[in-house]
């Protein structure tokens, strides 16, 4: 199977063409033409159109050619829609049947689409061409994806698989099965590739480009092997000549840590031979084609045509170049690190297989001795392999044979001398493989860590059938067998048997897969044996042939209904097997010899011994080979029969096939197995080609349609309940109150909280359980929840990110405030001089405490220089302490290494005890079940025992009795010795009579003479009637033939015998005479026949007497050596029981002391220890009761079977003396019998004629008496002759019939007697070397065959009178002759009659074929219409989902709109919100343009009072007054107030500072205000175009839905025509539909009975089409629902111009307010009123601060209450993260104990293995003493279960303590995640907060500042301007000005450093005056 990867798109090979599938017009020809599958020879079925039904027959019209044809109902079988065409899963056709499966696979293989599921597996069909589908892009396109998420393919079933170990810890395998040539290989490659890929584990490494990592080498072992162990066979290019399961390990993170390879049967005759048209092996052809020179003249390579095991030469496989092939083998041994001595190494051994072939043996001339004329390809042969010419030769022509115990040597025929030349290479090439092998698992071996789950992939020869099937064949047939059993198992009766097991209600079906008779056929060990124990058997046996085993295997098994005679000639097969895909023919040549496997041990011993290390390597194990013993005087039928084999080492090949079988069946059934069906479509490898009949063939024997059918009809998926409430509570967040609640309580309340249809779901005891595809869907369903909660997760995240960034910002533009605030305050101080003169004061008020710090600063000093020195010998103390630390922990580490190494050894060998455990269990199953064995035949054994010593009682009495009679006999023989003296006395007297009596004896003569003369006319009569009679025979066996027939038509013809009843009463009177005379005859006959019983009764009772002896012989020979073998078993057993006790005792003292020295850290380890001392002990004591217990039985059986012995052998004596008279007899009864059987052979000849001629004539006068009422008077006559002959043929054949039984009697006795005499000769001989005490007997004997003569001379007296009676009856048989010939005539009347009942039984006999036909037909239709009613059920649930489907769509779209309601909504309210934000902007906008007008009144105002002031200042400097003042006073008022002037000057800039901030800050909230109305109207747009987009979309639904609608009533009403049976279902459908368009309210409730799988939109599309009504009127109601919202954003609009309006004629009112506050004259009485509005707002802000305060502390306490958490969480974090360093550290620890106690107990194992060695020697020894113990094994197997089950404990507690340890690491990485999630969360709160408390600071700072500001803009200037006013309107003007200047100047200190209030602003203003009055 070619499957590489090409040009070509690849999806056009996985994906199906949906507009193809979907086609209306597709539909509507299938529905108008009424299309069906009808039955083809060449197509396997076509399709075709009903036209006409005619009752059970109906015209169709082929759909290709259009012919009509008439064809049954009953083989018609349903297509499916067009739909379903190319469907990936089979399951989920509608029919089905063979022809849609057929079609469906027919279909997708000419598409490419070679991948099929089909039900739980998937079905493969080789393309025969390269396609582009394995590519690392598609490895990835799957990677991740479940089942039904991807189309068909490989790598799906590799990645559930995968999933499927690492979610549930379950082991995987991957089966790939199928016949040979179907593509398991490369599909088995395909696995290995996306394993390696996915699950690769140097993708986290630094060092990944090393060439021979993990997963390279994994991928390069499969081209080793495959040109090592595959071939070119008729039917693949590529043939698996071996099996192999590739083992691949992955610890718990999902890596592959290693790899193992295990094969099965190498095919090695193939390496010698080949049949035709067939390769051998890749790697001679490419080793060949591809070696340089130089490698060719190192390996003495040649040609092709130069080696004989290459038997067609070079055949070439097309598309595949040898060369290039060798060179990617090479490349791959490689990089699986091969070096290049192995790889010359292992090429030299392939090319000494080929040399081995062409050594030439040939005969000489007298002798049948072989030569070797030409030893040219010896001398290249033992170059090759390191040996010498000579000894090579010396051991193939002459090897040494053992002969007794001398050794010698034996010449070999040519014949010999081949078969060893060719053994031996198999022999070598096999071993190469299996060498190869293991090195490859050495390479792929990873030890540094353990594998915690594998996935095994099978990859074994497929089913084969070839012209000639050999015992390959057959291995390879039954491992196919046992697989296809396990997939039934697995498949059918598993499931079936796990739904009774959870109590689900399912009715058993049987699928008719059973293989267990085929297996047992084969594997069967004993009653009877199967094909193999047979072969195993005959290998003991010294004489037997390929041709003994086949005639046993037809003796054994000839009954069996899987074994059949061959169908071919006997040259070319021995036996038939049905298998489930066959009959397969078997030819048994050389069977014997390929199970035993022989080699010659002299070349082996010299291949050992070989000078090439590899060499020797490979035949290292040459004590365990099977040598040839080649006998003398061995003929050429019996070569290879006789094999030589070394004690205990005899295993034949299919033992240990059949063993490594069993394990891989174990282990396969221990994992969850994964099946891939591979089919193999054309026996030609044409690409594009299937052949209908073929594929159709394995689809019936893998059970591909009946896995299908279990799948839709059962329930295959299934989770417990712990699993499903964990993984799908999410879907039901509110069903399961809190607290504890049963698991199934909890599955049954979320299965009604989901609301699934009853039909989808079954709970049973443990699990639940689901039909296909409703898990899917749940699992859709949880992930569209937890996306949803991830996406509300990433909008909080992504919301809390951007309100951090945002207060970030804010603090940046407090700060940028706070920072120009502190310039302006030092602008405004830096010129004042006061400030100058502190700055230049303050330095220097410390200079008088210098000297007080100078002493403190000393004194400090000396202090510090004490505490360092003290700081410096403490650190040297510290020092010190810290070296003794170091030296401490580092002996500590130590310690805590070899702690850890002595644990990682312990951990080693705990895994070693519990795998050995393992064995102990299996191996203590196996005798559990022998020992059960033993009792039930020890039981059987004693009843017989009974029986037989009552038998031996009765023979007893018998030969008391036949003693006495000899007595008597002994008696009368010594009377009749005297009667005989009287009649000799007599005889002299009848002498002289005796004379008299010749001369009459003359005439008697020539009377004789005369009757001769008739005798022989008599006799030609009789060669005449025998020629008649020979006709008349072959008449009757046509008859017979036709009297067959006629019974069948017998029921018919009863009816008509009754009314003939009548007319047979007067025949019945005539024939009751007849039997008068019958009787008479009879009477005459009886006398005779009582003198014959009495002779032959005493024969008879005799040879009874005899055979009952030897019966009896052979039973108790029988059970002395069953009793043998038992004693065998239990010896065995009991040693092996030994041992295993030896070995735990030493692996507990071994552990015991291990735990001695690792346990003693810890007090709980002590307890530990203590405890397992005690247990220790206990088991030591129960131990030795039992070995007591054990020790008595012993004795009791050994007292026991000694008895049972002695009266065995009191029996056989007694029998052996019985035996020896019957002997006697029966040679006397021989010499009778020989002369009986030559006169009764003529005697069986007439009888013969004469007893058919009288059964038939007996059946068919009967049967013409009763119809034929024309023939009464010739029948009457008839009737009366036939009669008469019957009586008379009656009397004789009687008499034949006795004489014959008897003769056979006496035949099958000697038979029997002389079979039994040569057992009992050999036993006899062996008994008399044992026992000299025979002699006695032999006198004995002596004397009994005496007696025994004088039987035989009574019997002889007997014979005389029986050939007189014999003489009589031949006189009568002369009569009988001449009354047959009469009868001759009236035979040809009754052949007439006969022909005509002839013709009458023909027609019966066709009528009764037409009812059989008829009644065949009946039974098809049955099938069929269960069939659809099948299909009929599965569509009716299908209907139900998508009404149920439907239901919850409409609700989902129901819940749509109350989301669109509610997002709306939200909507509305945001908008509100937005409004009132800006109408509060608004107000605070307008609050601020009324702060910035009054103040820039106030700046007015103040530059008026200047200009006032300058003028006055200026008159008063012009104007000079002399009244008291000088020039000196002026000028310091002029001083004074230039400096208030300055003054002025500095707050008039302050203030127009204040004015430029309150104008920016009413710029900034301009600009805020428009762009949030931007905001607001990008917010409104997006909205609306959301909602336009969405309204879009759904109209679009809306008309698709449309569109499919009537599409889908096209289909219904089409439907509902073709389908008249349904029309009631369909109507409760439309029902339900109606029902549910009424009750649109009620089935809200229903919301989540979603149960149809949501995998791709089209699907729901076609699923959602009988709710477009419903829909329809929803997208009505969502068009008005938006019109409404539309006209309400309009509103909202309108709403924002109105706002917008009122705003604008706001500030129009404001300016005029302003206007006329400016215009007015009365400005104290504005200020006034302006003054008690601040006042009002100041008390407002103050009440609003207070709140502020209030909230800050919350704050600030929340904070501190977060700041605790986080610290308490950090202490956790940090303790965590120390336990989890702790419990790392001691994983690691356990780790290397583990591997420390591996080593441990593999050193112990080896010791163990020694020990084994010496015991068993020394068992051998005591085997005798060993017989007695057989009943104490009883005892010490329940202690060895005791001890087990401890051992289970313990290993439990151990097994239960690591689990918890790793269930706590991982509850502590679980806590880890939790607390560090915790922790985020708690920094988002943190930082959360102090953002609001930033926020809120802030606002309250603003606040703070702007009221500060203008309450001291105010009130300074009302206080200045009224003090201006009120001092210039007073007559002193200068202390006006004065008072001014110096309330100015207080109110600029104060301003610069705190803030002032009116009070001080008044006493200050006192204080001046007060000053100037006094200074007047």
């Amino acid at each position: 199977m070619s499957l590489r990867s090409g040009t070509e798109d690849p999806e056009r090979y996985l994906f199906v063409d949906r507009a193809v599938v979907y086609n209306p017009a597709a539909q509507a020809d299938w529905t108008a033409k009424r299309l069906v599958w009808v039955p083809s020879e060449r197509n396997g079925f076509e399709a075709a159109s009903i036209r006409e039904e005619r009752g059970d027959e109906v015209v169709v019209e082929l759909a290709e050619n259009g012919k009509k044809s008439i064809v049954n109902k009953d083989d018609i079988q349903k297509m499916n829609p067009p739909k379903f065409s190319k469907v990936e899963d089979m399951a989920e056709l509608t029919c089905l049947n063979e022809a849609s499966v057929l079609h469906n696979l027919k279909d997708r293989y000419y598409s490419g689409l070679i991948y099929t599921y089909s039900g739980l597996f998937c079905v493969v069909i080789n393309p025969y061409k390269n396609l582009p589908i394995y590519s690392e892009n598609i490895i990835e396109m799957y990677r991740g994806k479940k089942r039904h998420e991807m189309p068909p393919h490989i790598y799906a079933i590799s990645e559930s698989a995968y999933r499927c170990m690492l979610q549930d810890r379950e082991d995987q395998s991957i089966l790939c099965t199928g016949e040979s040539g179907a593509g398991k290989t490369e599909n088995t490659k395909k696995v290995i590739q996306y394993l390696a890929h996915v699950a690769s584990s140097h993708k986290g490494r630094k060092d990944h480009n090393i060439p021979g990592e993990l997963e390279r080498q994994l991928l390069q072992a499969n081209p080793i092997l495959e040109s090592f162990g595959n071939a070119k066979t008729v039917k693949n290019d590529n043939s698996s000549r071996f099996g192999k399961f590739i083992r691949v390990n992955f610890d718990v993170t999902g890596y592959i840590v290693g790899a193992n390879i295990e094969t099965y049967l190498l095919e090695k005759s193939r390496a010698i031979r080949q049949a035709k048209d067939e390769r051998t092996f890749h790697v001679f052809y490419q080793l060949l084609a591809g070696a340089g020179e130089h490698l060719k003249s190192d390996l003495l390579l040649e040609g092709f045509n130069s080696y004989r095991f290459l038997s067609n030469g070079n055949i070439p496989i097309p598309g595949q170049q040898d060369k290039d092939n060798f060179q990617e083998t090479m490349e791959a041994m490689h990089i699986m690190s091969f070096s290049h001595e192995e790889i010359l190494a292992m090429l030299k051994v392939v090319s000494s297989v080929l040399q081995f072939g062409n050594i030439v043996f040939k005969k000489e001339r007298n002798t049948d001795q072989a030569s070797m004329p030409d030893n040219t390809a010896a001398q290249k042969l033992c170059h090759l392999l390191g040996m010498n010419v000579m000894e090579f030769t010396r051991a193939i022509l002459s090897p040494r044979i053992k002969v007794g115990r001398d050794y010698v040597q034996k010449a070999q025929t040519k014949e010999q001398a081949d078969f060893a030349v060719e053994a031996l290479a198999k022999a070598t090439y096999e071993r190469l493989f299996r060498w190869l092998v293991h090195r490859i698992n050495r390479a792929l071996d990873r030890t540094k860590r353990q594998g915690a789950s594998f996935i095994g992939i099978l990859d074994i020869a497929g089913f084969e059938i070839f012209l000639l099937n050999s015992f390959e064949q057959l291995c390879i047939n039954y491992t196919n067998e046992k697989l296809q059993q396990l997939f039934n198992h697995t498949m059918f009766i598993l499931e079936q048997e796990e739904y009774q097991r959870e109590g689900i209600e399912w009715s058993f079906i049987d699928f008719g897969l059973d293989l267990q008779p085929c297996i047992d056929l084969i594997e069967r060990p004993a009653n009877p044996p199967g094909v193999l124990a047979l072969l195993d058997e005959e290998c003991w046996f010294p004489k037997a042939t390929d041709r003994t085993f086949v005639e046993k295997l037809t003796q054994e098994q000839g009954t069996h209904t899987k074994f059949q005679k061959p169908r071919q000639l006997k040259d070319k097969a021995d036996f038939c097997i049905i298998h489930y895909a066959g009959k397969v023919d078997y030819k048994a040549d050389e069977w014997l010899m390929k199970n035993m496997d022989p080699l010659n041990d002299n070349v082996a011993t010299l291949l050992h011994q070989s000078t090439d290390k590899f060499v020797a390597e490979l035949w290292k194990d040459v004590d365990r080979i099977v040598g040839l013993d080649q006998v003398a005087g061995m003929n050429e039928t019996a070569f290879g029969a006789t094999y030589k084999t070394k004690k205990g080492m005899f295993r034949t090949v299919g033992q240990l096939y059949k063993e490594s079988l069993t394990k891989l069946m174990a282990t396969l059934r221990n994992t969850n197995p994964n099946f891939v069906r591979c089919i193999i479509p054309n026996h030609e490898k044409r690409a594009g080609k299937l052949e209908p009949h073929l594929v159709l063939d394995q689809l019936r024997c893998n059970g591909v349609l009946e896995g299908i059918r279990i799948c839709r009809q059962g329930f295959p998926n299934r989770i417990v309940f712990q699993e499903f409430r964990q993984r799908y509570e999410i879907l039901t967040p509110n069903a399961i109150p809190k607290g504890f609640m049963d698991g199934k309580q909890a599955c049954e309340r979320m299965i009604q909280a989901l609301e699934l249809d009853p039909n989808l779901f079954r709970i049973g005891q443990s699990k639940i359980f689901f039909r296909t595809g409703v898990l899917a869907h749940l699992e859709e369903e949880r992930d569209l929840k937890i996306t949803d909660i991830i996406i509300s997760f990433q909008s909080v995240c992504r919301g809390f990110l951007a309100r951090k960034a945002f207060a970030k910002k804010q603090q940046q533009l407090s700060a940028l405030k706070v920072l120009q605030r502190n310039c302006a305050a030092y602008l405004k101080l830096r010129h004042w001089q006061w400030w100058r003169l502190f700055t230049k004061v303050k330095p220097l008020l410390q200079v008088t405490r210098q000297e007080e710090e100078m002493q403190a600063k000393d004194e400090e000093l000396i202090k510090v220089k004490e505490r360092q020195l003290k700081v410096e010998n403490e650190l040297v103390d510290m020092e010190r302490k810290h070296q003794q630390l170091l030296e401490e922990k580092n002996i500590l580490a130590e310690q805590l290494q070899a702690e850890t190494e002595l644990f990682a050894e312990a951990e080693e060998m705990r895994a070693r005890l519990a795998s050995r455990k393992q064995e102990l269990e299996e191996i203590l199953h196996d005798l559990e079940s022998r020992v059960e064995e033993e009792e039930e035949r020890n039981q059987s054994m004693q009843i017989e025992k009974k029986k037989m010593q009552s038998q031996i009682q009765d023979l007893e009495e018998q030969l008391d009795e036949e003693e006495a009679a000899r007595q008597k006999l002994q008696l009368d023989k010594v009377t009749a010795e005297a009667k005989i003296k009287k009649l000799e006395e007599d005889i002299v007297l009848l002498e002289d009579q005796n004379s008299k009596f010749l001369k009459e004896k003359k005439l008697l003569e020539d009377r004789i003479g005369e009757a001769t003369t008739l005798l022989t006319e008599e006799e030609e009569k009789a060669k005449n009637l025998s020629k008649m009679k020979n006709k008349q025979e072959m008449m009757m066996v046509d008859l017979e033939e036709r009297l067959k027939k006629e019974e069948k038509t017998r029921q018919e013809l009863e009816k008509a015998k009754r009314k003939l009843d009548a007319e047979t009463t007067d025949l019945q009177d005539q024939i009751v005479e007849f039997q008068t005379h019958v009787e008479e005859m009879k009477s005459q006959l009886a006398k005779k026949e009582d003198e014959l019983q009495t002779v032959l009764s005493r024969s008879d009772e005799e040879a009874a007497q005899k055979n009952n002896a030897l019966k009896q012989v052979r039973e108790l020979q029988a059970q002395l050596a069953e009793l043998q073998e038992d004693l065998e078993s239990e010896k065995i057993c009991r040693s092996k029981a030994e041992k295993l006790k030896r070995d735990l005792s030493e692996e507990l003292e071994a552990l015991k002391t291990e735990l001695e020295d690792t346990l003693d850290t810890t007090a709980a380890q002590q307890e530990l220890r203590t405890k397992r001392e005690q247990e220790v002990a206990e088991l030591k004591k129960a131990i030795e009761e039992e070995t007591k217990n054990h020790e008595a039985q012993i004795q009791e059986m050994r007292q026991r079977h000694g008895s049972a012995l002695e009266e065995l052998s009191e029996q056989l004596e007694q029998a052996k003396r019985f035996k020896a008279n019957l002997e006697k007899n029966k040679q006397t009864l021989e010499n009778g019998n020989k002369e009986l059987v030559g006169e009764v052979k003529s005697l069986q000849q007439t009888k013969a004629e004469s007893e058919h001629k009288r059964k038939k004539l007996e059946a068919q006068l009967q049967e013409f008496m009763a119809r034929a009422t024309e023939m009464e008077r010739t029948k009457g006559d008839l009737a009366e002759r036939s009669h008469k002959l019957q009586a008379e043929l009656d009397n004789v054949s009687v008499l034949l019939e006795e004489a014959e039984k008897r003769n056979i009697k006496l035949v099958k006795d000697a038979e029997s007697v002389g079979s039994q005499l040569q057992d009992t000769q050999e036993l006899l001989q062996e008994e008399t070397r044992q026992k000299l005490n025979l002699g006695s007997r032999v006198r004995q004997l002596e004397e009994e065959k005496n007696t025994l003569l004088e039987q035989q001379e009574e019997d002889e007296e007997a014979r005389r009178n029986l050939e007189k009676q014999l003489q009589s009856v031949q006189a009568q048989l002369c009569d009988t002759k001449k009354k047959l010939d009469e009868d001759v005539g009236a035979m040809e009347c009754l052949e007439e009659v006969k022909r005509k009942l002839q013709k009458d039984v023909e027609l019966t006999a066709q009528r009764l074929e037409e009812k059989a036909m008829a009644m065949d037909k009946m039974e098809k239709t049955k099938t069929r219409l269960q069939q659809e009613l099948e299909d009929l059920m599965v569509d009716l649930d299908h209907q139900r989902q998508i009404v149920s489907n439907l239901e919850k769509k409409q609700k989902k779209f129901d819940q749509l709109l109350a989301e669109e309601k509610n997002i709306s909504a939200r909507y509305a309210e945001e908008r509100d919100r937005a409004e009132a934000e800006a109408r509060e902007k608004e107000t605070k906008a307008l609050s601020m343009a009324r702060a910035l007008e009054e103040a820039l009144e106030a700046k007015e105002e103040l530059e008026r009072f200047n200009k006032q002031l300058r003028a006055e200042m200026e008159d008063l400097m012009s104007s000079k007054d002399d009244v008291g003042k000088n020039v000196h006073e002026l000028e310091k008022s002029k001083r004074a107030l230039e400096q208030q002037v300055e003054e002025m000057r500095t707050q008039l800039e302050e203030l127009e500072d204040e004015l430029q901030a309150t104008e920016d800050a009413k710029l900034r909230l301009e600009v805020n205000m428009q762009a949030m109305k931007a905001q607001f109207d990008r917010d409104l747009q997006a909205r609306d175009e959301q909602g336009d987009e969405k309204k879009r979309a759904l109209v679009k639904q809306v008309r698709e839905m449309e569109a499919e609608l009537e599409d889908e009533r096209k289909q219904r009403s089409q439907a509902v025509a073709s389908k008249k049976k349904l029309e009631m279902d369909l109507n409760e459908v439309e029902g339900q539909i109606e029902a549910a368009n009424k009750g649109r309210d009620e089935a809200v409730k229903q919301l989540r009975k979603l149960q149809a799988q949501m995998k791709d939109y089209q699907r729901e599309l076609e699923e959602a089409r009988a709710s477009r009504d419903e829909i329809f009127t929803q997208s009505k109601e969502n068009e008005k629902k938006l019109k409404s919202l539309e006209a309400e954003i309009l509103q909202l609009q309108e709403d924002h111009a109105a706002s917008e309006r009122a705003r604008r004629h706001a500030e129009l009112e404001r300016d005029e307010l302003a206007d006329e506050i400016s215009n007015s004259a009365s400005g104290k009485t504005s200020l006034l009123e302006e003054k008690r509005r601040l006042e009002a707002r100041i008390t407002q802000l103050e009440e609003e601060l207070e709140e502020e305060q209030g909230n800050m502390e919350l704050l600030s306490e929340r904070v501190r209450k977060s700041t605790l958490q986080v610290d308490a969480l950090n202490t956790e974090l940090a303790g965590e993260r120390s336990a989890a360093q702790k419990s790392e550290s001691a994983r690691q620890q356990m780790e290397r104990q583990n591997k420390e106690l591996k080593a441990k107990l593999a050193e112990l194992e080896g010791a163990v293995k020694s020990k084994f060695k010496a015991s068993i020697t020394a068992l051998e020894a005591k085997v005798l003493q060993m017989e007695e113990q057989l009943e104490q094994e009883a005892k010490e197997r329940g202690s060895a279960n005791k001890i087990v089950r401890r051992s289970e404990k313990k290993l439990k507690e151990v097994m239960m303590q690591v689990e918890d340890e790793r269930r706590h690491a991982d509850q502590y990485k679980e806590q880890l995640e939790k607390s560090n999630s915790r922790m985020k969360q708690l920094k988002r709160q943190l930082e959360e907060a102090e953002e609001e408390a930033t926020r809120a600071n802030a606002s309250r700072r603003k606040l703070q500042r702007e009221l500060d500001d203008s309450i001291e803009a105010t009130e300074g200037l009302t206080r200045e301007v009224n003090a201006l006013k009120s001092r210039l309107r007073r007559s002193t003007p200068v202390s006006g000005f004065s008072s001014g200047r110096s309330g100015r100047r207080n109110l600029n200190l104060d301003g610069a450093s705190v803030e002032m209030s009116d009070d001080d602003a008044d006493s200050r203003t006192s204080d001046f005056n007060d000053t100037q009055v006094n200074a007047e």
